[in-house]
């Protein structure tokens, strides 16, 4: 799997990770920290990366960037 984007918290994941599954796109939410512990994001903790398998990577983008400012 590769990332296709990097949230600043689990809620911003989850809103792209539903946007991506509405089109069919399967992806998994990866994080370092329990967003219980890191609420915040500093020096990339409490980040959470969107992952989808490489095949679906281009259009994944090209979702993303059609509608966040990413």
């Amino acid at each position: 799997m590769v990332e296709v984007y990097r949230a600043a918290g689990e809620a911003e994941a989850q809103i792209i990770k539903g946007l991506l599954e509405s089109y069919g796109i399967p992806s998994l939410l990866k994080s370092t920290a329990s967003p219980s512990v890191h609420a915040f994001t500093i020096d990339g903790l409490g980040e959470v990366r969107v992952m989808v398998w490489r095949s679906a990577e281009k259009d994944a983008r090209e979702l993303i960037r059609g509608n966040t400012d990413a």
